[in-house]
């Protein structure tokens, strides 16, 4: 179908087809103006004297036309474009009345909003989220494949627990038991084995956590890397280096979705600040609130800590209590491990670490975990072969379009969003 988008319309031919949603009608006595809304932008459609007759009078909101015309030049009309129509033609008539209004000044709730996600996306600020979101997401790729990453593809459905615990979706796969990956982890150590050297996976992750918050899905989109003959300064650093070029692609690209959604973003120095576990259990006792330096921090543990740094900061250190068996104890005190969180403000955004390489601590982490090495030995065999020192980390790319967009709830930034009581549509 050849037609023009609107937003190129005065840079083409002055007469054109143009293809979209009504948006608007406004029916005068001998006149009458549409609002046509296509994927691009929005302009006016004067309606008079058409060459086939058509009753504007029977159109719906939100049906879809087509509408053969000729540019008005120097248009007064507050979309900024204008054509008057010389044929139009109904290709699909939305249905009365509409379940979610997607242009009514009064908001609809996200529940509505999200049982009727085709209509909500209409209304450019709903869709502006998942084009800056794919914005930071072509940053990170961009940044990652510049450094020498690999991208790939890594298995979902999985015959071990990755991080371990019960936070696990069961399959019933054929005659076995499996479930739905938490985390590509286990298959990227796996790659640094083979040799591939830095590797970066793009993909859903599964945990089954009955939280039910504004920072919380039950799938959601990971961004993963890991690298070879690397530690978590290292791993840090690389990290920095994708959340500033996603800042830095929507900056340079997604001007017009920044300022439909009113956002001032701005990009933060390097280096992100670093503080150690152990120094934010003593901003917790200057505050008066003891803490179990064996437990991880609560929400409101983070709350306090975040008081002392404004954007983006990691928290290193942590204790190996707290974090999965593959963690690097650190070597000078193995209580605590080569890892780190980035946060900004209370909220975290990503986990990483230095990776165990050895497979003799690796056993011994096992047990200290409660878990089985046999039923990890597809992932035990890949380093009982010579397995480089690596490091890497796991980023909730949903979570970091929320703290970059100034979201409210996690589930704006996702299109179809699965959380504890929702899995439709």
């Amino acid at each position: 179908m050849k037609r023009t988008l609107i937003a190129e319309i005065g840079t083409n031919e002055a007469i054109l087809t143009v293809c979209g949603w009504v948006q608007d009608i406004r029916i005068l006595k001998n006149l009458s103006f549409l609002v046509l809304r296509d994927e691009s932008g929005v302009c006016q459609v004067t309606v008079k004297n058409l060459e086939k007759p058509f009753d504007v009078a029977s159109l719906n909101r939100e049906s879809v036309i087509l509408v053969d015309g000729m540019l008005v030049p120097q248009s007064q009309s507050k979309t900024g474009k204008e054509i008057l129509a010389s044929r139009i033609t109904l290709l699909n008539a939305a249905k009365v009345p509409l379940p979610l209004a997607p242009f009514d000044k009064v908001q609809a709730d996200l529940d509505t909003r999200l049982n009727n996600r085709f209509l909500d996306l209409r209304n450019p600020r709903i869709s502006s989220i998942f084009r800056l979101k794919s914005s930071i997401l072509w940053g990170i790729r961009n940044f990652l494949m510049q450094n020498g990453f690999v991208e790939v593809q890594t298995p979902k459905i999985v015959a071990s627990a990755t991080e371990g615990g019960a936070n696990l979706f069961n399959v019933k796969y054929f005659e076995d038991e499996a479930y739905l990956s938490q985390s590509p982890q286990l298959y990227k150590e796996i790659l640094i084995s083979a040799g591939v050297g830095r590797v970066f996976e793009v993909g859903p992750a599964f945990r089954a956590e009955k939280h039910n918050t504004v920072i919380h899905l039950n799938e959601f989109t990971s961004v993963d890397i890991e690298m070879a003959f690397a530690d978590a300064e290292d791993a840090m650093r690389m990290l920095e280096g994708v959340v500033d070029s996603a800042i830095q692609n929507i900056l340079e690209a997604n001007r017009k979705e920044l300022e439909i959604l009113g956002i001032d973003l701005k990009r933060q120095p390097l280096p992100y600040p670093r503080v150690e576990f152990s120094e934010c259990l003593k901003i917790l006792g200057d505050a008066g609130i003891k803490h179990d330096p064996e437990e991880d921090l609560t929400p409101e543990d983070l709350r306090v800590i975040a008081g002392r740094y404004s954007g983006f900061y990691f928290i290193t250190k942590w204790p190996a209590s707290v974090r999965p068996f593959y963690t690097m104890p650190d070597h000078e005190n193995p209580e605590f491990t080569n890892s780190f969180d980035l946060q900004y403000q209370e909220k975290e955004i990503t986990s990483g670490a230095q990776r165990v390489h050895d497979p003799a601590m690796l056993r011994s982490r096992f047990a200290s975990k409660g878990l089985n090495p046999e039923d990890f030995d597809f992932y035990l065999k890949a380093f009982e072969y010579g397995m480089p020192p690596h490091s890497g980390w796991g980023l909730g790319l949903e979570r970091l379009a929320m703290i970059l967009l100034g979201l409210k709830n996690i589930r704006e930034c996702a299109i179809f969003p699965r959380d504890r009581t929702r899995l439709k549509p």
